[in-house]
């Protein structure tokens, strides 16, 4: 969880919050929605233009989380930030009355969670919801 010497960096214009700076010996550290590090240590200037660069675009990508039991489920994120991480299986926008389970996670989000390393547009049964 962010503690008070980390200071949220938002996206001029509409004022989102792109992540966080915080201290790191004699340099800030970017950090992500997710609460992951984007740079070593660096300059203000430099973790803020991290931090402009990455965006937010990726949060709307295809994740996956390998579970417990070593099952990797196909996710998208529902929510992030400092209270935790929501993601759900993959439904592929579909509209209807099916529940689709979501998986609640811990800020930082877990190195479980990581960007999709399948085929986005190969669809596998196993796979989905």
């Amino acid at each position: 969880m962010p503690d008070e010497t980390w200071v949220e960096h938002r996206r001029s214009g509409d004022r989102e919050v792109l992540g966080w700076v915080r201290p790191q010996g004699d340099g800030y550290v970017a950090v992500d929605r997710l609460g992951r590090d984007v740079t070593g240590p660096v300059d203000w200037l430099e973790a803020e233009a991290a931090l402009e660069e990455l965006g937010l675009h990726w949060l709307g990508d295809l994740w996956q989380l390998t579970r417990e039991d070593g099952s990797v489920r196909r996710v998208r994120l529902v929510e992030v930030g400092p209270h935790g991480v929501v993601a759900k299986d993959d439904d592929m926008n579909a509209v209807g009355e099916g529940v689709v389970a979501t998986y609640e996670l811990p800020f930082p989000a877990p190195p479980s969670l990581a960007p999709f390393a399948g085929d986005r547009h190969t669809l596998d049964p196993d796979d989905l919801p």
